[in-house]
């Protein structure tokens, strides 16, 4: 009888828990995200900076990895000099590709990360020569030409360096602002599907969702025969809570803040489906 009490305690008890970190995570169902409207015509480069950093922040989800240690699952790239550091990585013997200079280095980094991996943050088992980062000129982060030159203004100019960038031309500013009127640092709007949810919060770059190969993280293949639909919702919210044995503890540990609840809660449902 006191084994059947202290069950039924303890089940109350991790009920009432998950109730409340449901009611920490933001209660938003699916607002359209606040757009930043920017006046290209009339840009100047603080404004493109600005934009940069906006979208550093929030379209271009560079601070879901880039974050300090050690939360951060990739260097902490707001936390260093990006000139000097490029400076450094070009001249690396490990470097593979073209770039001249630090602008040309930076956005390479992000349409073709594995031309350098930092070491100690490339896939696990490729000794640091495969990156996880997604290439972001592609879906489902998709940054234009002038948004990655922005966010390459924002990097140079943190810093206190020459920002060697040039402002985008009238032609590619009313080009820009025909296909997105709202040009500028846009949050993504919520998610409505499970895999939409997925690309959004870039789980892929870590997670390898169609087999068990590990990469930053383990495979999420048969993740719905090893945990529970409440082990798989801890994993996201307090990842630090448990860590799979082999891993580093590398996962974000603001999902709590960053998703909605329907967007938890249908990555949690289509992670308990994979069996």
């Amino acid at each position: 009888m006191t084994i059947f009490f202290k069950t039924i305690g303890f089940s109350i008890g991790l009920a009432l828990v998950f109730t409340l970190v449901t009611q920490l995570l933001p209660q938003v169902e699916g607002e359209a995200p606040v757009e930043t409207k920017v006046d290209l015509g009339s840009l100047t480069m603080d404004d493109f900076v600005a934009m940069g950093e906006d979208l550093f922040m929030n379209k271009g989800t560079c601070t879901l990895c880039h974050k300090p240690p050690p939360i951060g699952r990739a260097p902490d790239i707001q936390g260093m000099d990006m000139v000097s550091t490029s400076s450094e990585r070009l001249a690396d013997e490990r470097y593979q590709g073209e770039s001249k200079d630090a602008a040309g280095y930076i956005l390479e980094s992000m349409i073709d990360p594995s031309k350098f991996v930092a070491v100690g943050w490339g896939k696990k088992g490729s000794n640091d020569t495969v990156s996880p980062m997604p290439a972001v000129d592609k879906a489902p982060i998709q940054l234009s030409a002038m948004e990655m030159d922005a966010i390459i203004a924002y990097l140079q100019a943190k810093d206190g360096n020459e920002v060697t960038v040039s402002l985008p031309s009238p032609e590619a500013a009313a080009e820009v602002a025909a296909a997105a009127p709202a040009a500028g640092g846009v949050a993504p709007a919520p998610a409505t599907t499970a895999e939409e949810a997925l690309g959004k919060y870039a789980c892929s770059s870590c997670h390898a969702m169609d087999s068990e190969d590990a990469l930053v993280g383990p495979g999420l293949a048969t993740v719905g025969a090893r945990l529970s639909e409440a082990e798989i919702r801890q994993s996201i919210v307090d990842p630090a809570a448990v860590i799979t044995e082999g891993f580093p503890p590398a996962m974000p540990a603001d999902f709590a803040e960053k998703m909605t609840v329907k967007e938890l809660e249908m990555i949690v449902q289509h992670l308990a489906e994979k069996k």
